[in-house]
C-alpha cells in the first residue's frame, strides 16, 4: 500500500483528462454497491459489470454536461478519491437529460434506467422541505490508499464548497451501510430519513448549512 503525504494533497475540481481514473474509482467503490447490485440486475457478474460500467460512464457525462461538482484530492498530479455532487435546483437533478436516459436505457437496460430515475425522485421529495441543496452522489477512494483518512479529507474539502454558495441550506446522502453512516455522522450529518428501493433500505443524511458559525 502506497503511504501518501498529507500535506501534498489538494482538493480540486476534475478536469476531462480526470474522467477516465475517475471512473475506475468509482467503479471499484460501487461494484458491491446493495442498490446498484438490486437495480442493475443482470443474469451473471460479466452482464452486471457491463452495466455498472455504462452507469458510471454516463453519470460522469451527464455531471459534466450539468456543470454539477466533481470534485478530487490530488497528491500532486495522481488522483486519489472523488466525490460528484448534484446541485437540487437543476435540470439535471429534476428530470435528466433525455439523450443521458436513451444512452442509458439501451446500455442498462429501459426497466433499471427508468427504476434509478424513481430512485432520484424519491430522495428528491424526501428532500423537498430542504429548498435548494447539495446531494452527495458519489464518494470513491481509491482502494490502494484507503485507511489514511482520505475519505476524512475530501469530505471536509466539500464543507467548502456548501459554504461557498450562501443559497445551498445544506448537503444531503443516501447511505446502506453501518460504517457509512459512522464516517458521515463523524462530519455533522444527522439522519433524516429511513428509505427503501427494490429490496434495499437505507437511510438519508442531511449536513446543514453553517450560519455565523453555527448550524442553520
Amino acid at each position: 500500500m502506497r503511504v501518501l503525504q498529507q500535506q501534498n494533497l489538494t482538493v480540486k475540481y476534475l478536469t476531462p483528462e480526470d474522467m477516465r481514473v475517475a471512473a475506475s474509482l468509482l467503479y471499484q467503490a460501487y461494484h458491491d454497491d446493495d442498490v446498484l447490485r438490486s437495480v442493475l440486475s443482470a443474469k451473471d457478474d460479466s452482464s452486471y459489470e457491463m452495466k455498472l460500467r455504462a452507469f458510471i460512464r454516463e453519470e460522469l457525462a451527464s455531471f459534466g454536461q450539468g456543470r454539477q461538482p466533481m470534485v478530487g484530492l490530488f497528491e500532486g498530479e495522481n488522483l486519489y478519491a472523488v466525490a460528484c455532487v448534484l446541485e437540487s435546483e437543476t435540470e439535471l437533478q429534476a428530470s435528466r437529460y433525455w439523450h443521458w436516459r436513451l444512452r442509458l436505457m439501451l446500455s442498462a437496460g429501459y426497466l433499471q434506467t427508468q427504476q434509478l430515475i424513481d430512485k432520484e425522485n424519491t430522495i428528491r421529495a424526501a428532500l423537498e422541505e430542504y429548498g435548494h441543496y447539495y446531494f452527495l452522489a458519489f464518494i470513491a477512494v481509491d482502494p490502494h490508499v484507503q485507511g489514511q483518512g482520505l475519505g476524512h479529507y475530501l469530505l471536509s474539502g466539500l464543507d467548502d464548497l456548501i459554504s461557498s454558495n450562501h443559497d445551498i441550506s445544506g448537503m444531503a446522502v443516501f447511505i446502506t451501510q453501518t460504517a457509512q453512516k459512522a464516517f458521515f455522522l463523524g462530519h455533522g450529518y444527522q439522519v433524516i430519513k429511513q428509505l427503501s428501493f427494490e429490496k434495499v433500505t437505507g437511510e438519508l443524511l442531511f449536513k446543514k448549512q453553517l450560519t455565523d458559525g453555527s448550524e442553520s
